[in-house]
């Protein structure tokens, strides 16, 4: 069967993908110029044929928040800013094997745990990494979400114990472009970002590594991420869409507001389909407030496939059945090859009002 939208650079592009060839930077940037009612069902139909209709949901816990030593310009957890968030040491791992059971309820396939902070290190935080890798045996053990983590750099041998440990996924962003990486963060490097990456690949994980839309950035430097990832190699790829926190300078800088619009966001989910044929191209922090709530369906009809439902970091995300919804309008399903559980009982408990007392994974990511 060939796919046709009647747009050349489009439909090119789908034919190539599902002949198995890979997309260059020459062809993401022709693609990201393309309209986006042609671009959104090219990239969908190479998820159908590639994808088995389902969405992979992941949820997160935010286990140390705060009194971060880092400059990201996005972040309210970095001790550079006065953003007023609540902060606290490690929560310990009986506390993030309760998040862990809420998130396995609402439906979550795989759940982080993340830490703020440069690296939980094995060396000069001993305590602190003896409870990190607890908690990963805790959730491992007593639930059957696959557990991803989020842990800032490591060493190779830090690497190695998290992989022994059962960990599936290691989550570290890129942010953004190689080019645009500067604009955000003066304390570490793109480079720094893309070492930790080959280091947790080198161990054995898989890797989910995404970026942070509307933070002034170009379409080119959008599609320079990708293709930056496409090298690492990764198996989800975290779309996030800047939420502005007060006190930072990316919410300084652009007066509060993400600099992107729908058409842009959903065509930037387009071209990572195209550019990762393979992998999850998740939904993550700022969605909602970006995305109206009849537009929440629209970038899983642009080829989106994961979604990271609950709350995140900092701030508070829509409740998992609004995410089962947002899918299913769609045409899709939530992944259930970890975890068995009932959508319509999510989607009642999140219906059932503030008196039904939600419950989501505590604290979740931004990044």
């Amino acid at each position: 069967m060939v796919y046709e939208t009647g747009n050349r650079t489009v439909d090119d592009a789908v034919r190539r993908v599902l002949d198995g060839e890979r997309l260059d930077r020459t062809d993401g940037l022709a693609l990201i110029a393309q309209p986006v009612d042609d671009l959104a069902p090219g990239a969908d139909y190479v998820r159908s044929q590639l994808g088995d209709d389902t969405v992979d949901a992941c949820s997160i816990v935010n286990a140390k928040a705060g009194d971060c030593a880092e400059d990201c310009g996005f972040c309210a957890q970095s001790v550079h800013f006065d953003t007023g968030i609540d902060t606290y040491g490690f929560l310990g791992p009986e506390k993030i094997l309760e998040a862990a059971k809420r998130a396995e309820r609402d439906g979550a396939q795989r759940f982080g745990i993340v830490v703020a902070e440069k690296g939980v290190s094995k060396e000069h935080r001993p305590d602190e990494w003896a409870e990190v890798l607890e908690a990963i045996r805790l959730v491992r053990d007593e639930t059957s979400v696959e557990v991803d983590a989020s842990l800032g750099i490591l060493t190779d041998e830090e690497a190695e114990i998290l992989a022994e440990e059962g960990l599936n996924h290691y989550n570290h962003n890129i942010e953004t472009s190689p080019n645009y990486f500067p604009e955000v963060v003066d304390s570490h490097t793109f480079e720094d970002r893309v070492e930790t990456l080959e280091v947790a690949k080198e161990a054995g994980m898989d890797l989910c590594a995404g970026v942070i839309l509307g933070m002034g950035e170009s379409p080119a430097d959008r599609v320079d991420a990708a293709i930056a990832l496409q090298e690492v190699g990764i198996s989800s790829l975290p779309v996030n869409v800047l939420n502005p926190v007060a006190g930072t300078p990316m919410a300084e800088r652009l007066g509060g507001t993400a600099d992107i619009t729908t058409a842009e966001i959903v065509k930037t989910v387009a071209v990572y389909r195209l550019l990762h044929p393979e992998a999850r191209v998740r939904l993550t922090g700022g969605r909602e407030v970006n995305l109206a709530p009849d537009e929440q369906h629209l970038p899983f009809e642009a080829g989106a496939d994961g979604i990271l439902t609950g709350d995140y970091l900092t701030t508070s995300g829509q409740s998992p059945g609004d995410d089962i919804e947002a899918m299913e309008r769609a045409g899709l399903r939530p992944n259930m090859d970890a975890n068995e559980f009932d959508p319509d009982e999510v989607k009642r408990r999140s219906n059932a009002g503030p008196d039904a007392g939600r419950e989501t994974a505590e604290g979740a990511t931004d990044d």
